[in-house]
Formats: structure tokens, C-alpha cells, sequence
């Protein structure tokens, strides 16, 4: 029994995560970061940790933007201190999470959020590993604390496996991820399949992270996605959520929709976005939708949720919405009616939070009084509240080719022009006038005219 553990143990093959591990200290005269390019929180969380007695290293996708000289949206720490030592540390902190216990740090209104280093969720032979993952191969606890090795090991892609020291200026490689940053790639650590069964996420935050970074998704990482992609359906419904809309808030939504849709992972995450994209009209306004959103976001101009979910549906809506008015329904009542179908449908695919169904159904609910423009119905729509998204949304309709370009062109100067301006525009409102009932020119009846008689000078009958 013995011999037979001794044997398996020494005989295991090292895994490929295993046979990656090759520490490389990169030295800052060639990556080139300093420390006056960290916020000063995220410097004075890891430096307090070091002078605590600890290590302490700035992560993830914080290092891996400053190698490729862009702004970082935040920093991470990743330390020795388990959460509970952490917060003894840093008053203004808290503990939080479930699956794993991370730390906030705030100092005024920066955060920074603070890991203790992972190790393996269980022995890969153990009785816990099964109970660890389900039965597609996903991770459902991973609260484990390990070595900074096995915290290189446990990230998703080698580009985030890099740790940096602010106080010696130096970068800490266990995987090769800073060739891969100037080599221009996307590389997964470990087995791709088993790494990409742990968490289905990692398929599109590959996608999404090559478009952002502008790299090539390496062949042995890429080669089982498209065959992987069904997982997707397997992941909890606010997760896909969240990292969709990481997606479309990229600045490189229109990029990774497209590569989706090559990889075959848009179904399942918007499963009726393959159905828009074949709609010539549908394809054309969602091209044209994305490319002014990763404009705006480029230019640092805010995007609203809403909107786009919006965008993304509309055309399922217009062709359940004429489908209802083909039967025989009103427009307005199937306008409604086809809004709450579509969003049912989606809210059991996409979990797009309540608050956002408001600013949608607004949206599209707005549409067709833009085509009403008489009376004081055009000022009445100047003034709602949601006018302004409305109006860039029917835009977006008229560039398609949905509507004309004299309808939106028409609205554009009614925008501009002064009040007596505005008032010229309108068409003129033609009323037909109701005319006087003619008399009867018949003879009134001898007993007609008695009554009439004796209801006048006898008020009593």
C-alpha cells in the first residue's frame, strides 16, 4: 500500500503549470515603471504591509498596463497577511467576499483591494477536489492560501501573473508573462482546458483582454474555446452580466463582438445577438451603435448601461413589435406588450439588473412619438426627462437606414432653432370643421306642435 503511494507520488508527470515556473527578477531600468506612477494609496497599502513584516507586490492588470504604457483603472495588492492581519493594519479597511476573502483598503476615495496569495483549491487526487468543483470541471470554492508561486500559478493569463515591488522597482516573473507582454500575447496558464473549465469566464475575458490589449490569443489557448463554449451556460447568470458589460465598456466592444461571434461564444451570453447580427438592418445598427460607443469611452464620455442593452434588443422588439400589429394589435399596446416579452426573455439568459429596465423600456417606448410632429407634441418630447438618450437612439435608427435621413435631419435642426423657429417647422394642423345641422324643413305634426306649446307655456308637463 505504501510502495504503491510512494510510486504514484514520484511518478506523477508535472503539470504544465508546474513545468512553466521559472522565477525572473526584471529590474526596473528595463520595464521602465516607477513608483510616482502608482496611486498613492496603492503605494502606501503595500509599502505599510512591507514595514509590517510581510511582502507585499502590486498585481494583475495594474503592472501589465504600465508595460504597455496605459493608464491602469485600478490597483490591486497581493500579500502574505492573511485578511484578518490586513485589517488589523489599515483602520479605514474591511473583509469581504465569500469564495474568497479579499480586503478593501480606502484612503478618501480611492480603494484598494488587497488578496492574500492563493494556493491549489485541493490535492488534484483528493476527495475535496471533487467536492471543490461540479461536474463540468467548474470551481465553486477556492478560499485556499498558499505561496506567492502557486498565487503566479493559480491567475488566469501570464500577462496578470506579474508581481511588482514598489520598494525595490522590481518585477517579479514566475511565468514568462513579460515576454508575452512584448511579444504581443494572450497565453493561459496551465492545461487551456481544465483552466478554462475552472472558470468560463476566462473564454470571454480572453477575448475581451486581446481586443483591450491589442494581442494575439496564443494557438494552444485559443484552440478549445469555440469547443468549451456551452459552458457558458453553466455560469450564474450576474457573472456573464458583469463581464459582458466589461465588454461593451471596453472601448472595444464592436472588436469583441465580432470576435464572439467567430469563436462561437455569443451563444448562451446574448443568445439573440446571433439572430440580430443576421438582420441586414439589425447588423448595420448594431456596427454603428458600438463604434460610437468605443468612441465615447476613448474620449473618456460616459455610457450608459441602459442604452446599450437597449441597442442590443431593439430589433428583436421591432420584429415581435410588427409580428403583434400584423395580428391585429394597436401599435402602442403591441409596442409595450413585444418591450416586456423580449426583456423576459432576457432577464432568464442575461441577468441586466431591474434598474436598467426603466431606462430601456423608456428608450424604446419614446420612439414613435419622435414620427408624431404636430401640435405641441414635439415640445412635450423636448422636455422628458430621457429625451436626449431617445433622440441619439432614433439617430442611430435613421444612420442605419431604419428611418430616413430627413426625419432625423429634420429633428437635428428642430433641436437647434429658437422657440418661434420651432414654431414654423410644425405642419400645419388641418382640422376639419364640423358644420351646423341643417332644419328639417319637414312640417311639424299638428300633435308635435302642441307639445312643443305645452311644454312652454306649462312647465308643470
Amino acid at each position: 500500500m505504501i510502495r504503491k503511494f510512494l510510486s504514484k507520488v514520484f511518478s506523477r508527470k508535472a503539470t504544465a503549470s508546474e513545468s512553466l515556473v521559472k522565477l525572473s527578477i526584471i529590474s526596473s531600468k528595463h520595464h521602465g515603471i516607477r513608483r510616482h506612477q502608482i496611486t498613492p494609496c496603492a503605494l502606501k497599502t503595500a509599502l505599510n504591509l512591507q514595514q509590517a513584516g510581510f511582502s507585499a507586490y502590486l498585481v494583475g492588470g495594474a503592472v501589465r498596463d504600465l508595460l504597455l504604457g496605459l493608464v491602469p483603472k485600478d490597483f490591486d495588492v497581493a500579500t502574505d497577511a492573511t485578511p484578518e492581519e490586513i485589517h488589523k493594519i489599515f483602520r479605514r479597511s474591511r473583509i469581504i467576499g465569500r469564495r474568497f476573502r479579499l480586503v478593501h483598503v480606502m484612503c478618501g476615495a480611492e480603494t484598494v483591494e488587497v488578496s492574500t496569495f492563493r494556493g491549489p483549491s485541493s490535492n488534484d487526487d483528493g476527495p475535496a477536489s471533487i467536492q471543490s468543483i461540479d461536474q463540468h470541471g467548474r470551481l465553486l470554492h477556492d478560499n485556499v492560501f498558499g505561496s506567492q508561486e502557486e498565487d503566479a500559478k493559480r491567475r488566469d493569463f501570464t500577462v496578470n501573473a506579474l508581481f511588482y515591488d514598489p520598494a525595490k522597482e522590481e518585477i517579479l516573473d514566475y511565468l514568462n508573462g513579460y515576454d508575452d507582454i512584448k511579444a504581443k500575447k494572450m497565453r493561459i496558464i496551465g492545461d487551456p482546458v481544465q483552466r478554462f473549465r475552472e472558470d468560463p469566464v476566462r473564454l470571454l475575458r480572453a477575448v475581451r483582454l486581446a481586443a483591450k490589449l491589442d494581442m494575439q490569443i496564443d494557438t494552444e489557448t485559443a484552440k478549445p474555446i469555440g469547443d468549451l463554449a456551452p459552458l457558458l451556460q453553466n455560469v450564474p447568470p450576474s457573472r456573464l452580466f458583469d463581464e459582458m458589460l466589461k465588454l461593451l465598456l471596453s472601448g472595444h466592444a464592436l472588436t469583441c463582438v465580432v470576435e464572439l461571434r467567430a469563436r462561437g461564444l455569443h451563444h448562451g451570453l446574448l443568445p439573440m445577438l446571433d439572430v440580430i447580427l443576421e438582420q441586414p438592418l439589425g447588423e448595420r445598427f448594431i456596427t454603428i451603435a458600438l463604434k460610437n460607443t468605443d468612441e465615447r469611452v476613448r474620449q473618456n464620455k460616459p455610457v450608459s448601461p441602459g442604452f446599450l442593452f437597449a441597442i442590443l434588443l431593439w430589433h428583436e422588439v421591432l420584429a415581435y413589435w410588427n409580428s403583434l400589429q400584423a395580428s391585429g394589435e394597436k401599435p402602442l399596446p403591441a409596442l409595450f406588450k413585444a418591450m416586456d416579452h423580449i426583456l423576459s426573455l432576457q432577464h432568464k439568459k442575461l441577468a441586466v439588473p431591474r434598474r436598467f429596465d426603466a431606462v430601456i423600456q423608456e428608450i424604446w417606448a419614446m420612439q414613435p412619438r419622435f414620427e408624431a410632429r404636430v401640435g405641441r407634441k414635439p415640445f412635450r418630447l423636448l422636455a422628458h426627462p430621457r429625451f436626449r438618450a431617445a433622440y441619439d437612439f432614433m439617430l442611430l435608427r435613421c444612420e442605419s437606414g431604419e428611418l430616413s435621413i430627413e426625419f432625423g435631419e429634420w429633428w437635428k435642426t428642430f433641436l437647434s432653432a429658437d422657440n418661434p423657429e420651432r414654431e414654423k417647422m410644425l405642419p400645419k394642423q388641418t382640422t376639419i370643421k364640423k358644420g351646423r345641422r341643417k332644419r328639417s324643413h319637414k312640417k311639424p305634426s299638428p300633435n308635435s306642435v302642441i307639445t312643443s306649446e305645452n311644454s312652454i307655456d306649462n312647465p308643470d308637463t
